[in-house]
């Protein structure tokens, strides 16, 4: 059988990962998975988080099986954290799953039980398992517009291009700090989505990951709460990686949204008989901690107050990048990287200087260009800048730029 094996497609981001930890280069930087690092390279545990661990350590809870659905006050918390209290999240049903990616998958699953080859319309770019989760649920998949040729939302583009979609077929769209661009919609767009989804009569597929690390929680999840007010059905994925540090605890919840609590009655077995045949049940631990911190004034305050500070690093960094390549001579290709939010960015960079900064400069990101702006040691920003600016100027001298 396993002779018969033909040789899979690697995965980009980790295959990126094992060459950077192959790289004996001390001054190597890798700036691939996203996950929030300090100033001192680490990635730590969020002191609500370490809190509400204690507290459950103390308690010694049994490990007992949860269920099919999972943690329901973790199910509860993320529906009042996403939707607000009362309106949409009257007429939602949750299922906690693992992690965002879990996430994703459920709902695709739901959605081919439902209606078999459905197309999907995701984002180009798009996050990099988008498409595989998709496609392995059996969907069919086409995309739409998302950036202009300066790095700016192309919000004709994608309108033009989504006036192509039909009755029933499914829009997935990231709710804020759109993976890997940076860029999001405007609020004007995101009404002109709206509009045509109730008009035209296909679904919104929000797929939230980083709310809370782009203008702020109540902010980023904006959009997400106009698109559930004005349209009959939509579908939430969620995660609690980045916003919670909780990458390896797998932390997320998959959401459905209907006309009215009448057109849920099927959904919520449905999505456990889809779990079901995938994983089981999803773990306890990180579901508990997030309910913890939800349910607790005073943890929720740290949280915020800790989410707040991350958002604030991110956007030091970034600033600090553009104003590094601004120094140098760069300002204009730098100006796309000040508009951008959230843990990445998409640099001016094409496939082959992404190359060369990998192997000049030992500075590791997508070939397509995305870092992890979260995850620069604000020490080596400038070596960052720098690796940059000579990556660029092997190719063209910019306008106006002495030497």
């Amino acid at each position: 059988m396993l002779e018969l094996l033909l040789p899979p497609p690697v995965d980009p981001l980790w295959d990126l990962t094992e060459a950077y930890g192959a790289d004996a280069r001390p001054e190597r930087l890798n700036l691939v998975l996203g996950v929030y690092r300090d100033d001192t390279g680490g990635t730590p545990v969020m002191a609500a988080v370490r809190e509400a661990e204690i507290r459950l350590a103390e308690r010694s809870l049994s490990k007992e099986y949860r269920g099919l659905s999972g943690n329901l006050a973790f199910n509860r918390a993320m529906l009042s954290m996403v939707l607000g209290e009362g309106g949409a999240a009257e007429r939602a049903v949750a299922v906690q799953t693992v992690a965002g990616s879990g996430a994703l998958r459920l709902l695709a699953d739901l959605i081919c039980r439902t209606r078999p080859g459905t197309t999907v319309w995701i984002s180009d770019p798009a996050y990099v398992n988008h498409r595989p989760i998709l496609e392995a649920a059996g969907l069919t998949v086409r995309t739409y517009a998302w950036l202009d040729a300066d790095g700016l939302p192309d919000s004709e583009g994608m309108l033009r291009d989504l006036g192509q979609a039909r009755r029933d077929d499914v829009v997935l769209l990231q709710g804020c700090c759109h993976n890997p661009t940076g860029v999001d919609p405007t609020p004007e767009a995101w009404a002109a989505l709206a509009d045509m989804a109730g008009r035209v009569g296909w679904v919104p597929f929000i797929d939230l990951a980083y709310h809370g690390l782009g203008d702020g929680l109540e902010a980023d999840l904006a959009a997400t709460r106009m698109l559930a007010e004005r349209v009959p059905e939509m579908l939430v994925a969620i995660s609690c990686s980045k916003n919670f540090g909780l990458y390896s605890d797998r932390t997320g919840c998959a959401v459905v949204i209907g006309a009215s609590r009448e057109s849920l009655r099927h959904v919520e077995t449905a999505l456990q008989n889809a779990a079901r045949t995938l994983y089981s049940m999803p773990p306890e631990h990180g579901a508990a901690v997030v309910s913890t911190v939800l349910e607790d004034d005073g943890l929720r305050t740290l949280w915020r107050a800790e989410l707040d500070a991350m958002r604030g690093r991110i956007e030091a960094n970034r600033s600090a990048l553009t104003g590094q390549l601004a120094s140098l001579g760069w300002a204009d290709r730098a100006e796309s990287l000040a508009r951008q939010k959230g843990m990445f960015s998409m640099l001016p960079l094409s496939p082959r200087q992404m190359l060369r900064l990998r192997s000049g400069f030992a500075i590791y990101g997508t070939t397509a260009g995305r870092i992890n702006i979260a995850g620069i040691p604000a020490d080596r920003i400038p070596c960052l800048a720098n690796g940059i600016a000579a990556v660029l100027a092997e190719e063209a001298e910019p306008a106006g730029h002495a030497g």
